[in-house]
């Protein structure tokens, strides 16, 4: 979450007058940056994490979990303690840092320093994670804990599911029918956002998840908990005028969606055409890993037949009118848009010779004049299509006191309309007046359970994306196969049952799956009998792809570059006909110079991602689900009870403590927070 501006928000009304005026100086501001930065090179590799907690408050008497609306208390709390933590740390030690978010219950943190290149800061990850996680632990209230899980289960469920409790008949941003509005952040832009995502639109955001039907669950399944009588807000009749679907669990509220927890990563590119090569190496990569990390199969006290937040958010913000959403004919709008401003990205940038048109292969909505603009200035077809598209988007937040800015020195207008795009990944130019070069952020997992599968994750998706560039591989398949493994990565025990597109020869032009990898630049191949001097940190800057030798440089139909695969295939191979992402990474790490103890510290995180993948470990998602048919209490009719969700946010707890066993989840010698604390170094 970035900084929170102290000014006056505008109502809708009001801010759709100024929507031209900031798009126009937001495409001012990104070319100011983009002509002093353009040619910028040479950047190291800095990356980050950023991790969401939801803070519970467990009542042992009334066996009841519920969230704690203390963010703000929490938060200043925090940052004191940061701050005197601070005072006399040595310079190469950084206290992490939190953050507000979304809903009062929530906290985001970071590690208070990006990361580098180097093996020991690969392995400082799960004890930076702990040691954040441990430090809100320790000034919360005794009965309060910071988890690390996607969506709360009984979110808007009837009755109590918040500490202290507020009824949702004061949702005045939202009109939700079950979520009140002390669940938001108080701060302006979180309610004012709410509200004018719902007035822009027409209509209250409309979320349906089919239900789980489980043996007792009723057929039809009519949610006997939506209040279908209320009449506080006009938009109280649209649930039983249809927005509520039969054998769905109906959500109607932004805080359904951004009120979920989740694991981002951010990584610095050594300049921008290796951002953009990142960036589209890693498109195809989001649906796997969203699917590998599902984790929330629990909507609003049901048991739900999907297992992933992802279509939940972009629900959530779905600010398109009726015309844009192609429901009525164009007339007040300008383009009918595909997709909710949160959803998987829908153009590959790179300039490469490899990325062939075809891949692009989705309608893409374009402001042609904004278009033209982009091009006029020396920006070529891609990236002005890109920032084009994004920009068909109103800003939804404006703050009077920031509608004039110097367009040289700031870049708030541009960010207004680029941070509220959330797509699977995010192409981040570097902000005015900063060190910070040219960035890919990857969205698409879900938060884990654990400090230790997050970090294990967080660290596969770096070494994938330096085996990315280091080996030149090419991952391209056409966009609206990314779309379709989006969808098919949400299915409930899509990591072990589903099927997902993928490329079959991933090798650089000349290169065949049975010959080593490990000759591409940076490599370990012996010349002459001796070998290649391994790096000692991950390195960030790589040369282009080679062109064929053979000079042609398509030489097959799209369509038989990819076939469907499984988890397991993607992930640890096919034989000799595809050798898997996990075996690219260790090929990778045999480019690095690793003493014994650290790269058997890697493997354990590699393991986890290659016990996920194959089934031997389940998903959290799976976890849960099982966890919850399994309870005394489940009457197996979908419904997800006070005491059994009690129950399971109490023994996630334990779980990353380290105090309860979960052969299925994790591995054997899983040890938790309790005996490893976490560090940074102080």
């Amino acid at each position: 979450m970035g900084l929170l501006y102290l000014g006056t928000p505008l109502a809708w009304e009001e801010a759709k007058k100024y929507a031209d005026h900031v798009r126009y100086h937001g495409i001012t501001q990104f070319l100011h940056i983009w002509d002093r930065l353009k040619d910028r090179t040479g950047d190291e590799l800095l990356w980050g994490d950023e991790i969401e907690y939801m803070v519970v408050s467990f009542d042992n008497e009334e066996k009841n979990a519920k969230l704690s609306l203390r963010q703000t208390e929490i938060l200043a709390k925090l940052n004191a303690i940061v701050n005197d933590i601070c005072a006399d740390c040595p310079e190469n030690v950084s206290v992490p840092k939190f953050h507000p978010e979304y809903g009062r219950y929530m906290l985001e943190s970071t590690p208070g320093a990006p990361y580098t290149g180097s093996i020991p800061d690969l392995l400082s990850v799960e004890n930076n994670m702990r040691y954040r996680r441990n430090l809100a632990r320790k000034h919360l209230k005794p009965n309060e804990v910071p988890l690390t899980f996607t969506s709360f289960p009984r979110l808007g469920v009837p009755g109590q599911f918040t500490e202290p409790y507020f009824s949702p008949s004061d949702a005045i941003s939202s009109h939700s029918l079950f979520l009140p509005e002390e669940v938001t952040n108080p701060h302006a832009r979180f309610p004012t956002l709410t509200a004018n995502i719902r007035t822009r639109r027409g209509s209250k955001v409309a979320i349906n998840l089919p239900i789980f039907v489980d043996e007792k669950t009723p057929r039809p399944f009519i949610d006997p908990t939506i209040p279908w009588g209320r009449s506080l807000y006009p938009e109280d009749q649209e649930a039983k005028n249809g927005a509520a679907l039969p054998d769905h669990i109906y959500l109607d509220a932004m805080g359904f969606g951004m009120g979920c927890c989740c694991l981002q990563l951010t990584f610095q590119a050594c300049n921008v055409t290796d951002a953009r090569r990142m960036y589209d190496g890693l498109i195809p990569i989001g649906p796997i890993l969203l699917a590998l990390t599902a984790a929330s199969p629990i909507w609003r006290g049901y048991l739900a037949d999907v297992d992933c937040r992802w279509n939940v958010i972009a629900g959530s913000v779905d600010d398109r009118t009726e015309e844009e959403r192609g429901l009525k004919p164009l007339k007040s709008d300008s383009f009918r848009i595909p997709k909710s401003r949160y959803d998987s990205v829908d153009l590959y940038l790179s300039t490469d010779w490899i990325n062939r048109p075809e891949y692009n292969d989705n309608y893409l909505p374009y402001d042609e004049s904004i278009y033209q603009r982009l091009r006029d200035h020396g920006i070529d077809d891609l990236l002005s299509k890109h920032i084009s598209h994004l920009f068909i988007r109103d800003p939804l937040v404006i703050f009077s006191e920031t509608i004039d800015q110097d367009d040289a020195e700031s870049s708030d207008h541009f960010e207004n309309i680029q941070s509220t795009n959330w797509q699977t990944l995010r192409f981040k130019p570097p902000p005015p007046n900063s060190t910070i070069g040219w960035r890919v952020e990857f969205r698409s997992m879900e938060v884990q359970l654990t400090d230790f599968e997050n970090a294990a994750f967080a660290v596969f998706v770096v070494l994938l994306s330096r085996a990315i560039l280091n080996f030149n591989l090419n991952l391209y398949i056409p966009i609206s196969k990314v779309d379709e493994n989006m969808a098919r990565a949400q299915q409930r025990d899509a990591s072990r049952s589903g099927r997902f597109y993928f490329r079959k020869d991933i090798y650089p032009a000349g290169r065949s799956a049975a010959s080593s990898v490990t000759s591409s630049s940076g490599s370990t191949s012996p010349i002459n009998g001796t070998p290649l001097k391994k790096d000692k940190k991950m390195r960030n800057c790589f040369p282009p792809p080679p062109l064929p030798e053979n000079g042609f440089r398509h030489y097959r139909p799209v369509e038989e570059e990819y076939e469907e695969m499984s988890m397991n295939e993607i992930m640890n191979g096919k034989g000799d006909s595809f050798p898997g992402l996990l075996r690219l990474v260790y090929d990778y790490l045999d480019t690095l110079e690793i003493e014994p103890d650290d790269l058997a510290k890697i493997e354990k995180y590699l393991d986890l991602v290659r016990l996920r993948s194959n089934g031997s470990l389940s998903t959290s998602a799976t976890w849960i689900r099982n966890f919850v048919r399994s309870h005394p209490a489940y009457k197996h009719d979908s419904v997800v009870s006070q005491e059994i969700n009690y129950d399971l946010l109490l023994a996630v707890d334990e779980i990353e403590r380290g105090v309860r066993h979960a052969p299925n989840l994790l591995p054997e010698d899983y040890k938790g927070g309790n005996k490893e604390q976490g560090s940074i170094g102080l």
